[in-house]
């Protein structure tokens, strides 16, 4: 313990810091996408990242655009759905931080646009170890070092998606497990309140990201179409998230959905 606070000090220190300063953040799905944005927006915050994927060349490349910030990104490969990979990641942050302010839950995987009677089993294992498992996983990891520091508690955001509310055509395995993050960021502010861990879950429509690249070409729509799609600039998904963790822990935002304005949600029409 005495050599780990230790650690940490002198790190402080070489930034001119304090312990007292110290703001350390996990995101996963970090090596791109929503998850980089997010991760730059935070280390902009003032917060260490650990910046967990499973691509070591994707997150040093997160790493290395962080411009003046990329000193507080700090890349872990990291396999969210295996259960060791995600005990590693989290003893790394207690390792090298002792504390853990922010988990923004975000890596996941869709699926094959296809009928729900030709998903492959394993597809579908796949997606809900990533998206659902993988989820809790690292909740559950969080918890465990946010109840037991002192000053005791923290902030879990779980990347729900509009998903979670209405889906897409052909997105059985992706629209399940969205909707089962739901029922977990409830048990989470249920059950962790009371050591002052606030849970959100941000539910994102139509970033522009390399995953909604298709969209600007044409994506099924209930009525049968194919239709173009509209969409934002990820960094104001990035920017929501930043201004969730600016708040108190005495504040939680339960539920905020983010969009493109016009894009077919509602009715998904």
């Amino acid at each position: 313990m005495f050599d780990r606070i230790k650690n940490v000090t002198i790190y402080l220190e070489k930034k001119g810091k304090s312990m007292s300063d110290l703001k350390v953040a996990v995101v996963t799905g970090a090596g791109s996408g929503i998850g980089r944005a997010v991760s730059h927006a935070l280390a902009a915050a003032g917060y260490e990242v650990l910046l967990a994927g499973r691509r070591a060349d994707a997150l040093e490349e997160t790493r290395s655009l962080g411009g003046a910030h990329s000193a507080r990104l700090h890349p872990v490969v990291t396999d969210v759905s295996d259960e060791a990979s995600v005990k590693a990641l989290f003893a790394e942050v207690t390792k090298r931080f002792g504390r853990l302010d922010v988990l923004f839950n975000n890596a996941g995987r869709g699926g094959p646009p296809v009928p729900i009677e030709d998903l492959p089993v394993d597809i579908w294992k796949d997606i809900v170890n990533i998206n659902l498992t993988g989820m809790f996983l690292c909740a559950q990891a969080a918890i465990r070092i946010m109840r037991d520091q002192k000053p005791q508690g923290g902030r879990i955001i779980n990347n729900g998606s509009i998903s979670a509310h209405a889906p897409r055509p052909f997105s059985i395995g992706y629209t399940s497990t969205k909707h089962a993050v739901t029922g977990l960021t409830k048990s989470i502010s249920l059950d962790t309140r009371h050591y002052n861990i606030a849970c959100t879950q941000i539910d994102i429509g139509n970033a522009a990201t390399p995953m909604t690249e298709r969209m600007t070409k044409g994506v099924p729509q209930p009525d049968g179409t194919t239709r173009v799609e509209p969409r934002m600039d990820v960094n104001h998904v990035a920017q929501m998230v930043a201004q969730i963790v600016s708040y108190p822990l005495e504040t939680n935002v339960q539920f905020v959905t983010i969009m493109a304005t016009t894009m077919p949600f509602v009715g998904r029409g």
